[in-house]
C-alpha cells in the first residue's frame, strides 16, 4: 500500500456512495429528514418583489393609463346596479346617494325590454349595419395597405397615406355635411342632373338606402386610419423573402398570396375579433345626426335606443338594463370569436 493512501472506515468501505456530497445535508440526515426536490415549474422564476423592482419603470409608465381605464371604464360598471332598481335621481340631492334609496325591482326592467318591439327593431338595425360594415368596410383597409405598400417611391407613399388619414380627424358633423353637399337633394350631383333635364335624387333622406349611406360614410372617414396597423405588419416582412420568391419564378400575385397575406393573417384575426366584439356599437353620433332626416325606423340602433330612453325620457333604469344586455352580448361575441381564432391557429386577443 502506498504511503499516500488513507484507510477508510468500515461503513465507507461497505457503502462507498454514501458520502456527504451524495447524501445531501448532513444535518438533515441526522434529523431523519430528506432533501425536497426542486419544482421544475418554479425553477428560475423570480419572486414578486424582484419582478417589481425589475419592471418598476415600465409599471410607473403604465400607471396613468391604468388609472384612466379604472376611473372611466371599470368603476362605472358598478352603476349597472340601477338596472335592477326603479332608480330616481331626485330622491336625494346627490345622484349617487339616490342609488341606495331607490327601490329594488329585480328583473322587471329586463322583462319590459324583451316585451318592447322597438328594442328588437333596434337590435335588427344594429346587426344589419354590423354585417354590412364587416363585409364592405373591413376589407378596405387591407386593400389600401397592400396598395400603398406596393408603391415604390417613398414620397408618393407618404402623400397617399396623409390623404387617406385626413378624414379620420374630421368630426361626424363635418362628414355628414360633406355627404349632404354631394348626395343631398340640393347637392352637387342632384343639381347637375337637373341642369341636364334629369330628375335629381336625395340619398340623405331615403330610408331604403340609409344603411349603405352610413357604411359609405364610415369607409370614407376611417378606412385610411385603419391601414396603419396593416402597414406596420407589412413593414416587418423581410425583403429577402420577396427576392427569394422572385428568383424562384414567383410572380406578383404569387408573392402576395404566399408572403404578404400570411404576414397579415395574425393582425387580420386580431382586428376581426375586436370588430366582432364591437358589433353592437355601429356609430352613435353618426346615426343620431341623421335620425331626423330618415326617421326612427331606419336609424334607430341600440346606442340611440339607450340614449333616447335614458336621457330624453329619463328612464335611467330601463336604459341601464338595455346597456347591460348590450355589454353581456358583446362580451359573449368576443369570447366566441376569440375561440374561433384559436381553432384556426391564431392567437386572437389573448393566448390559450
Amino acid at each position: 500500500m502506498s504511503h499516500n493512501t488513507v484507510p477508510r472506515s468500515a461503513g465507507e468501505a461497505k457503502n462507498p456512495a454514501r458520502t456527504p456530497a451524495a447524501s445531501g445535508d448532513g444535518e438533515g440526515e441526522r434529523k431523519g429528514t430528506r432533501a425536497r426536490p426542486r419544482d421544475p415549474k418554479r425553477a428560475g422564476r423570480l419572486s414578486l418583489r424582484l419582478r417589481f423592482r425589475r419592471d418598476r419603470t415600465l409599471l410607473l409608465m403604465a400607471l396613468p393609463a391604468v388609472l384612466l381605464l379604472l376611473v372611466f371604464n371599470y368603476i362605472p360598471i358598478l352603476g349597472n346596479v340601477v338596472a335592477f332598481q326603479e332608480y330616481d335621481p331626485y330622491l336625494s340631492e346627490n345622484g349617487f346617494v339616490a342609488i341606495f334609496q331607490s327601490p329594488w325591482v329585480g328583473f322587471e326592467q329586463f322583462e319590459r325590454i324583451f316585451a318592447d318591439s322597438a328594442f328588437w327593431h333596434a337590435v335588427q338595425n344594429t346587426f344589419v349595419l354590423f354585417f354590412l360594415q364587416l363585409v364592405l368596410f373591413f376589407p378596405v383597409p387591407i386593400l389600401l395597405a397592400l396598395l400603398i405598400n406596393s408603391v415604390v417611391r417613398p414620397r408618393v407613399r407618404a402623400i397617399a397615406q396623409a390623404v387617406m388619414y385626413l378624414p379620420h380627424f374630421f368630426s361626424w358633423v363635418l362628414v355628414v355635411t360633406v355627404f349632404m353637399q354631394i348626395f343631398g337633394g340640393a347637392g352637387i350631383i342632384a343639381q347637375t342632373l337637373r341642369q341636364h333635364g334629369i330628375e335629381g335624387f336625395d340619398l340623405m333622406t331615403n330610408p331604403d338606402t340609409f344603411k349603405y349611406l352610413v357604411t359609405a360614410e364610415t369607409i370614407w372617414k376611417d378606412a385610411g386610419w385603419g391601414i396603419i396597423v396593416f402597414l406596420a405588419a407589412l413593414s416587418s416582412v423581410s425583403d429577402d423573402l420577396y427576392e427569394a420568391a422572385a428568383m424562384d419564378g414567383a410572380g406578383r400575385w404569387r408573392r402576395l398570396w404566399h408572403i404578404t397575406l400570411p404576414a397579415l393573417r395574425p393582425v387580420i384575426a386580431l382586428l376581426l375579433v375586436l370588430r366582432v366584439g364591437d358589433a353592437l356599437t355601429v356609430g352613435f353620433e353618426q346615426l343620431l345626426l341623421q335620425r331626423q332626416a330618415v326617421g326612427v325606423d331606419a336609424s334607430d340602433v341600440l346606442d340611440t335606443y339607450v340614449w333616447w330612453n335614458g336621457i330624453r325620457n329619463q328612464d335611467f333604469s330601463y336604459a341601464a338594463a338595455a346597456g347591460l344586455i348590450k355589454g353581456v352580448v358583446g362580451l359573449a361575441l368576443v369570447l366566441t370569436a376569440n375561440k374561433v381564432a384559436h381553432l384556426m391557429g391564431e392567437q386572437g386577443v389573448y393566448k390559450k
